[in-house]
Formats: C-alpha cells, structure tokens, sequence
C-alpha cells in the first residue's frame, strides 16, 4: 500500500471511520459511560498511522445538511436510512444513545484540534466532494494519496497516485487491481455504479445489472479512457445481441444520466469558497501539537488505559519533517 519513493497524504471519511468504531467498539469510561467512538477512532488513526507512515493528514466530514444538495436533484437519495444502533446491548434509549454518539462526534473534533492534522467540516457539503477534490489539488501534486473509508464511491479517484484503503474489508484499492478485480477501470467505475445503483445511498439501477453483468456486456469499460454515457447507449442500440441486459439500459436512460450526476466525484460539487478554505487550510497550516492539552482531555473523560505512543511518534514526525511545506 505505501510506496517509499513518494510523500504520503492519508485522507480519512471521518464519518465513516467514526460511526464504524461507534458501532462495533464496546469501550466505556471510567464512569460506564460510552466511549467507543471517540477512543476507537484514536486507537484506528493509530493504527493507520503506523501501517501507512503518511507525512501528512487530512481528516474530513460531512456537514450538516451535507447531503441537501443531491437530496434536491433526487429525493430518494439516502432517505429511509436506519438510525444507527450499536451491534451490543446498552441500557441507554435510542435518545440517549443519539445524544451521546453527538456528544462522542464533537469531542473527537476537539482532540483532533490538538493534532497536526488538517480537518475540514463545510456546512451542505459532503466529505466525498471535499475528498475528491484533495486528491486534485496541486500542493499533493507527487504525493501518494491513501484515501481511508469502506465506501466504494472512492473507487473511481484511484489512479498512480491514489489509492483507497477499506479498513472493513482490508484491502487496499489501487487503479490496477481495479481492472482486475471488476474489469472495470477507475475512471469508468461512476458510469458502471450509475447503470447498478447504490442500495446504500437508496439509487435504484438497471434491473439484473450488476457489476458483472456490466462488465461482461460492456468490456470497453475496462480501458484506461472515459466513456461517456451516450457512448453506452449508443452502444446498446447498435447490439444485435438478444441479451436482455441491452434493452434494460435503454429503457433506463433517465435513472442512469440521474444516478451519474449523483454519483461522480471527479468534478467535486464544491464552491469556490469551499476550494479556497482547502486550500488555505493547507497552505497555511501551522504544526501545533497540544500533547498535554490531549492528555488532560482523556483525563477529564475517563479514558482509562490507552497507549498511543505510535500516534504520538506520528505526530511528532510530522512536526519535525513538516512536510506540508513544500
């Protein structure tokens, strides 16, 4: 996954890594309080660290009301989601437990001030867009960029210099294993998730074409050049195949070009104000590392044991090289 010859940009889905831990850590405080969440994010970014070496981190998460934009051009899009509920039994009411994963969420932004790493958070926008966008930049121009989250949108970003690691899954996405493991090439990997749809963003897609299927019937998309969605329908027309999977696409055009406009991240639904905060957050970042002020923190939540001498050497590292400034 680390390639040496390059400086490291590790970019977390800070939501996605935070609301795993949420779920599936047990950790409580001192006080039997939950902790899960806040600790178990610590204890990931630790290990993160450690395994990936980056000489910089960007941490980013969805805003309030980041999703409103995407709701606008599609009511559906992630309506009816569950509200989230820890895989272990807890006394706390579904209130409580909403108050206290509130509660965890701001406190990790607070720990995460104290620490050399750049965090972003932009009212109606989502992380993926912020995401996609750091990625493109030219200050990580040359930098290998470790994109941390299970979501599979980040798929299409992958390139000679990106990749994205799925800590669930464990395993590290790169553009060539890609086209091996989907025959589908990064950079048409929006079009194929556009023609499947995505259950866990409530989009429908072409009924009975999944990744497969999509791969089998449009094997052009596994070449390292984009395809354009009329190209896919005109390709369809032209079929003398009586394969079903043909005529589906063409009676879902219009579920297709929505679930694209939806779904693609290479041109980041940013404003320019957003773009400009990016960049001044790193242009202008200052290599402030509060270590006692973090230790006082866990004090005060009743953290308990935690050894976090790998983040602490991580954080250190990045102080002393500063490899932000280029």
């Amino acid at each position: 996954m680390v390639d040496s010859s390059m400086k490291r940009v590790m970019i977390i889905d800070a939501m996605n890594l935070y609301l795993r831990n949420f779920i599936i850590n047990p950790s409580l405080s001192t006080n039997g309080a939950p902790l899960g969440g806040l600790k178990g994010f610590l204890a990931s970014l630790q290990k993160l660290s450690r395994e990936i070496k980056p000489d910089a981190i960007l941490i980013i998460w969805d805003g309030p009301g980041g999703s409103r934009r995407r709701r606008q051009q599609n009511e559906n899009y992630k309506a009816g989601r569950k509200p989230i509920r820890v895989n272990r039994q807890t006394d706390m009411s579904e209130e409580q437990l909403i108050a206290n994963q509130a509660w965890q969420m701001l406190r990790l932004m607070e720990y995460l001030n104290e620490l050399p790493v750049v965090q972003y958070r932009f009212d109606e926008v989502e992380a993926d867009d912020v995401i996609a966008y750091a990625t493109q930049i030219e200050h990580f121009a040359g930098w290998q960029k470790v994109i941390i989250s299970s979501d599979k949108d980040f798929l299409q970003l992958c390139n000679d210099e990106t990749v994205l690691f799925r800590p669930i899954q464990k395993k590290v996405h790169t553009k060539l294993n890609i086209v091996e493991d989907f025959d589908i090439h990064p950079r048409n990997f929006a079009m194929a998730r556009a023609i499947a749809g995505d259950p866990s963003d409530n989009l429908k897609g072409v009924p009975r074409a999944g990744l497969k299927s999509i791969s089998k019937n449009l094997k052009f998309l596994r070449e390292d050049k984009d395809v354009t969605l009329q190209e896919i329908f005109d390709f369809c027309l032209a079929s003398d195949s009586k394969a079903k999977f043909f005529t589906n696409v063409l009676s879902h055009r219009d579920i297709i070009i929505e679930n694209y406009k939806l779904m693609q991240l290479h041109s980041p639904a940013l404003s320019l104000q957003c773009k400009n905060k990016v960049h001044y957050a790193i242009e202008n970042f200052e290599f402030d590392y509060n270590k006692t002020e973090i230790l006082r923190m866990m004090n005060q939540d009743g953290f308990g044991v935690f050894n976090w001498e790998d983040l602490h050497a991580t954080m250190n590292r990045i102080c002393v090289d500063k490899s932000f400034q280029q």
